[in-house]
């Protein structure tokens, strides 16, 4: 593990004791609520019986959903406390998935065409070139797998809703692929599920511009079949708080493939 990895994986444990939203198992949920939750993009398909990988997905959520479903589901994440959160939720639910621990890059846990999808919670900008983990990612699906990336938003990286300068958002940094941004999102204000608040130094940041995520992508024989971004704030929220911030500058894309050798 190198010291990137290292010091996230630290940062991502702090980030499960402050109760950050990423974080908090999906303890509520049935068959129906399961499949809404997964299938924003109404792409998901049959799952039962197939082979899923939640990629960097820890915390409860997205694991549960498929084994509810049926699938037989693998987990592979940084830190201990996001696999906490899977044991509880799977437990809760009287279901069982496969809970790895390891970075996102290195994928040797998984035999070669071991999974049918790979769905890619919100992660990638955390590590600082996205191309091992697409390689790794190519690896492990079977021909006619699916990828499904859920990403940060090159264009509004770097921006926070602390940026409100009374007027908008503006954009001030340099639009560089690969440039490390932790200096302008390095501290997360996380909303506790009492309502109270807590302010935790982040993980690393990298942005990893459009152009670089789609043709790295097809360089490796996956063909997109659908793109989305996620305006998901409240336009007539406080300016300066984040439902607001979100109405104005999506912070996440989304991404449905298929991997086509």
């Amino acid at each position: 593990m190198d010291e990137v990895a290292q010091y996230n994986r630290e940062r991502w444990q702090a980030l499960v004791e402050a109760g950050v939203s990423f974080t908090r198992p999906w303890l509520d949920l049935d068959a129906e609520s399961a499949r809404t939750r997964l299938d924003e993009e109404g792409l998901l398909g049959e799952v039962a019986g197939r082979e899923v990988l939640c990629l960097a997905g820890g915390g409860g959520q997205q694991s549960a959903a498929f084994a509810m479903l049926g699938a037989r589901v693998s987990v592979l994440d940084l830190c201990e406390g996001q696999l906490a959160g899977d044991r509880e939720a799977l437990a809760h639910h009287g279901l069982e998935a496969r809970l790895v621990l390891g970075d996102m890059r290195d994928l040797s846990a998984f035999d070669d065409d071991a999974f049918d999808l790979v769905w890619h919670a919100h992660a990638l900008s955390f590590v600082p070139d996205p191309r091992p983990v697409f390689d790794e990612i190519a690896r492990v699906l079977r021909p006619g797998g699916r990828y499904r990336l859920y990403c940060t938003n090159p264009f509004t990286h770097g921006l926070w809703d602390q940026s409100w300068n009374g007027e908008g958002y503006p954009l001030g940094l340099p639009y560089v692929d690969g440039a490390e941004l932790t200096s302008t999102v390095g501290v997360w204000d996380v909303v506790r599920p009492d309502g109270s608040r807590v302010r935790v130094d982040g993980p690393r940041q990298w942005r990893h511009a459009l152009s670089t995520l789609v043709n790295e992508l097809v360089a490796r024989d996956f063909t997109i079949d659908g793109a989305w971004e996620s305006p998901t704030g409240d336009g007539a929220a406080e300016p300066d708080t984040w439902a607001h911030y979100k109405s104005i500058a999506p912070p996440w894309l989304t991404f449905w493939t298929t991997w086509r050798p």
